[in-house]
């Protein structure tokens, strides 16, 4: 987006969201699931990791684009942001600030927002660890920001490989974080369930003692492949 003057900054202040009773029952189905679910898409990268432990939450995105080391643009989206919603941060080039704290977290947790992923930096872990107010990063660190650089809320922005658009459903937990699609998210939540009861039923199985090695033919396969098994330790050449 540019003008007459150089690039616009925008704060978008109406944006679709997914409807509520879709993102709460993603939610507690993990990433993973829904990951593979939905074709291994959406994955935000394995450098967005949890404060915590033990936290599964799903909302609407509310998006930042900031500049680095700026968290004017954080507290304009804190306007932008309603219950059920997940502030995601991205920057024009990548940051270690700790460009959000405890403050900040109050501002949101008022709000009734569910969580932050921000590809930078986080600072007032424990504070923020002691509030119940979940995060996702890339980094944590002390170093503080400034207020100096305008950016924009509620436009399209890009984590990884992954573009991130307003009102898109993030799910984040233990394993890490993904989007999926605001248009996907009702069939993101029924492809997700039939893997649910696709898993389960593996579970039975592995729990009566069957071999993943047979029902998923992998004996066969592996065998196609050359290995061998044979008794004792076989004569290898060492090939070091």
């Amino acid at each position: 987006m540019t003008n007459a003057h150089g690039p616009r900054h925008v704060v978008v202040t109406s944006i679709e969201r997914a409807p509520l009773d879709v993102v709460d029952q993603l939610a507690p189905i993990g990433t993973a699931t829904v990951h593979e679910a939905i074709g291994r898409r959406g994955y935000l990268g394995a450098h967005l990791t949890p404060i915590q432990q033990g936290t599964k939450v799903a909302g609407n995105a509310v998006t930042v684009l900031s500049h680095p080391g700026d968290n004017g643009m954080i507290h304009a989206a804190v306007e932008q942001c309603r219950e059920g919603d997940i502030l995601v941060v991205a920057n024009t080039a990548p940051s270690t600030h700790g460009m959000f704290g405890d403050l900040l977290a109050t501002s949101l947790m008022t709000r009734g927002v569910r969580g932050l992923v921000i590809d930078a930096g986080v600072r007032d872990t424990f504070d923020l660890r002691e509030m119940g107010f979940p995060v996702w990063s890339a980094h944590v660190g002390i170093q503080g920001t400034v207020k100096n650089t305008p950016g924009s809320v509620n436009v399209t922005i890009r984590i990884g490989d992954q573009v991130v658009n307003p009102g898109d459903v993030i799910c984040a937990d233990d394993d890490g974080v993904m989007v999926v699609a605001r248009s996907e998210s009702a069939w993101a939540l029924d492809q997700s369930n039939a893997r649910l009861a696709k898993e389960e039923s593996t579970r039975a199985k592995l729990a009566a003692g069957e071999l993943g090695l047979d029902f998923y033919g992998l004996r066969d396969k592996l065998t196609e492949m050359g290995v061998e098994w044979v008794e004792g330790l076989p004569d290898i050449p060492d090939h070091a």
